[in-house]
């Protein structure tokens, strides 16, 4: 017997580390002026990796295996304030842990916002993340994903992409004739960006996202705790009060948006541990609370 389960682990660790890397589209990139940055990946240890320039978008998936797999799938979305997408820390190492709880996850690496490779520097990640969970309701019975249990996570810069996408749906921004849901199922918000304004915005990435001076219609756009409303998907937000680059106003916000609109949402703030903080902690603890409440909302067996 001892033997069997140890031989169930070692199939399910082998299988969590299996992953399969594959551009998000199959053409011509829409929104793209033909031209490629040189990207760079970089790495200053401790889990603090990731890319910079990136001009050609990838979905890499970790498949839960077989075994153990539940239906639901997560897109996750890394942070670096629209200036570098993350790797370790906020990607394959998240995505590993939801494979582990039988969650099918895509690490999303999203085009970096650059005059010089999109006609509106804008609208690119969105397109991305929109294209991301396109392919993986489309792709679904495939990887063996209930096409109603999929969502849509991010981290810091990454959480205001998975806001977006979460808020802004209804404005498909990538061809989609079969008109396929690019509604995600569910959003999960990690020390997230979600304001553009001067107030509580985290102006950093909104230059690199809008330019110096947007308008205030841009800023609007994509301030996503104005455009919260009854179809905003059930939301799990995480955030410290300390936090000196990204206040945690903005989670506020948009909770109270969703409160207000009746839409099922769960809070954890804790008093201090600053930026990224989640970084800093075993990936299964911090991540106990989220797995509770997708089991409370039935995303988790």
């Amino acid at each position: 017997m001892r033997t069997v389960i140890f031989i169930t682990i070692l199939l399910v660790s082998l299988q969590v580390s299996a992953q399969t890397v594959f551009p998000l589209y199959s053409g011509k990139i829409p929104n793209s002026t033909g031209y490629e940055r040189k990207e760079i990946r970089f790495d200053m240890g401790k889990n603090m990796d990731g890319y910079l320039n990136v001009s050609v978008p990838t979905l890499t998936l970790y498949a839960a295996p077989a075994g153990i797999t539940n239906g639901t799938a997560v897109i996750i979305c890394p942070g670096g304030g629209y200036f570098a997408v993350g790797d370790k820390a906020e990607g394959s190492l998240i995505a590993e842990e939801f494979v582990r709880h039988g969650v099918t996850a895509f690490v999303l690496k999203y085009r970096l916002p650059s005059d010089s490779i999109m006609i509106d520097k804008s609208i690119g990640p969105l397109q991305d993340a929109q294209q991301a969970i396109k392919i993986v309701r489309e792709r679904a019975q495939e990887w063996n994903i209930d096409p109603h249990k999929i969502g849509i996570m991010g981290f810091s810069a990454g959480g205001h992409l998975a806001s977006t996408a979460a808020t802004h749906y209804d404005n498909a921004f990538i061809q989609n004739d079969e008109k396929t849901s690019l509604r995600p199922d569910f959003l999960i918000l990690i020390y997230p960006v979600i304001s553009m304004t001067d107030e509580i915005g985290h102006i950093g990435s909104r230059t690199n996202l809008l330019g110096v001076k947007p308008d205030a219609d841009k800023i609007r756009f994509f301030s996503n705790e104005l455009h919260v409303n009854g179809q905003t998907p059930p939301t799990w937000l995480t955030h410290t009060g300390d936090d000196t680059i990204v206040p945690v106003e903005n989670s506020i916000r948009f909770y109270q948006g969703l409160v207000a609109n009746k839409v099922p949402a769960e809070m954890h703030l804790y008093p201090s541990g600053n930026h990224a903080f989640v970084l800093k902690l075993p990936t299964s603890e911090w991540m106990a609370p989220l797995f509770a409440w997708m089991q409370r909302m039935n995303f988790l067996k």
